[in-house]
């Protein structure tokens, strides 16, 4: 889908093309999530959308999105992975690769998957199927889609025309980018926090 035609279709459906569109891409379906993001950081540069209730609709979406890979990891687990995983554009390797990734960093992957594309959804998935309790997961995943939604609509205000031409040209890529960028700064800092309170 061309920038134009996303930029359109948010200037015509506003906050529910944006809400409706965290929803479905958290589940699993291609959906360009940060570049959506970061345009309608640019909108609310342009005077068509408020900042707050951007956010909100980003934030909203993202999270129901989220809990519901997670219910599906919970009351589906692995039989739904092996079932319909293809259709929602993810693999029983993929899956098991983000199984072993969260293992390892723990429920920081609910707040850190967010900046990997393509891997936010399966931590969700996983953090059901490992039963992690509701609580648990509704701290660490909402507080990722708090500090995801806001990163990216954020860029889209700052950057402004630069960005959409940017984006016009090679958006992938400098998703990418600002997604490893990020990606970095939050795991020097876990890992900074983690040295600071061994004893």
């Amino acid at each position: 889908m061309s920038l134009e035609l996303l930029q359109h279709w948010l200037s015509a459906y506003g906050y529910y093309a944006l809400f409706g569109s965290m929803v479905l891409g958290i589940i699993g379906l291609p959906v360009p999530d940060e570049t959506l993001l970061t345009l309608s950081g640019y909108l609310v540069l342009r005077g068509e959308f408020n900042f707050l209730p951007a956010c909100a609709s980003a934030l909203l979406g993202s999270a129901i999105g989220i809990t519901v890979s997670y219910l599906i990891g919970r009351f589906g687990g692995f039989y739904v992975v092996s079932k319909y995983g293809k259709r929602l554009h993810f693999t029983h390797e993929r899956f098991s690769s983000v199984n072993s990734w969260f293992t390892r960093v723990g429920k920081w992957a609910l707040t850190i998957g967010y900046f990997i594309p393509g891997v936010r959804h399966l931590t969700a998935l996983t953090a059901g199927t490992l039963k992690v309790r509701y609580p648990v997961f509704a701290l660490f995943a909402y507080s990722g889609a708090t500090l995801w939604s806001l990163t990216f609509i954020s860029l889209g205000y700052l950057l402004g025309e630069a960005w959409v031409n940017a984006v016009s040209s090679q958006h992938r890529l400098l998703i990418a980018l600002l997604a490893a960028l990020i990606f970095a700064l939050i795991m020097i800092l876990w890992f900074a926090k983690s040295r600071i309170a061994k004893p």
